[in-house]
């Protein structure tokens, strides 16, 4: 008896200790800063926000038009400037490097980058008074907060979820993921809020963020604010990589 009870109270520390690891390693976990490998000094702006000095690849162009662009947790959104470049010829970009990505200071969190996103957005009206933002991945969450909160011109969701924290309960079984986890990027919370008309664009094989999540979201929209894309034959990292994606952009 003395035996099983030594064991239990032995997993039971084990387990502590594994709920503990998870807690203090989420962010690294959800977050991997990328270095901005294409951008030059010629393509590049900042923005100074509370706490930090972001960094944007860019094409301006004094237009009405804009698209502010929020990428993947692992991508260097320099990458992603022809693809938006073709698919908005006559707009000004901006993709925006998150806090610790590219040459953007501070650290990245769910709280920085929804109130960097809001600051940016601010900045950018005063020169271009129709901004398409655009969402992919991770950033659709940013993207989706924003347009519940600013007047967006359009929402492009890319890959995007329902959210993170469901799926990492779901990556994560025997732990009590949605205790433990800090950012949870609840986009579900905030699509019922969006008036703006929205895009969601997903792959048809998606290994990371399975469709099911973004049908979920798209549920949570108002009848008639969103629509759905599937781009078939792509996954979470390739689908980019089709000429019916830049399509799919496209108003």
């Amino acid at each position: 008896m003395r035996v099983i009870t030594g064991f239990a109270l032995v997993a039971g520390m084990v387990y502590l200790l594994a709920c503990l690891g998870l807690y203090l390693l989420q962010r690294s976990m959800i977050f991997y800063p990328q270095p901005a490998h294409s951008a030059t000094a010629q393509s590049s702006v900042s923005f100074t926000v509370e706490g930090a000095r972001l960094h944007a690849t860019a094409r301006p162009l004094a237009a009405p038009d804009a698209v502010l662009y929020f990428g993947g947790n692992a991508e260097d959104v320099s990458g992603s400037l022809p693809t938006l470049s073709e698919a908005f010829p006559e707009s000004a970009l901006y993709l925006l490097h998150y806090r610790g990505y590219g040459d953007s200071t501070g650290k990245p969190s769910e709280a920085a980058l929804f109130a960097d996103a809001l600051a940016v957005f601010d900045q950018l009206r005063a020169k271009h008074p129709n901004i398409t933002v655009i969402g992919r991945s991770l950033g659709s969450g940013v993207a989706v907060h924003l347009a519940s909160l600013r007047p967006v011109q359009r929402l492009v969701l890319v890959t995007p979820y329902d959210s993170i924290a469901e799926l990492a309960a779901q990556q994560f079984r025997m732990f009590p993921v949605r205790w433990i986890l800090t950012d949870k990027f609840e986009s579900w919370r905030y699509a019922p809020l969006v008036t703006a008309p929205t895009t969601l664009i997903a792959a048809s094989d998606d290994e990371v963020i399975p469709q099911a999540s973004s049908r979920q979201l798209l549920a949570r929209f108002k009848p008639g604010v969103a629509r759905y894309v599937v781009i078939p034959g792509t996954g979470h990292n390739t689908i980019s990589g089709q000429p019916s994606y830049i399509q799919a952009l496209r108003p």
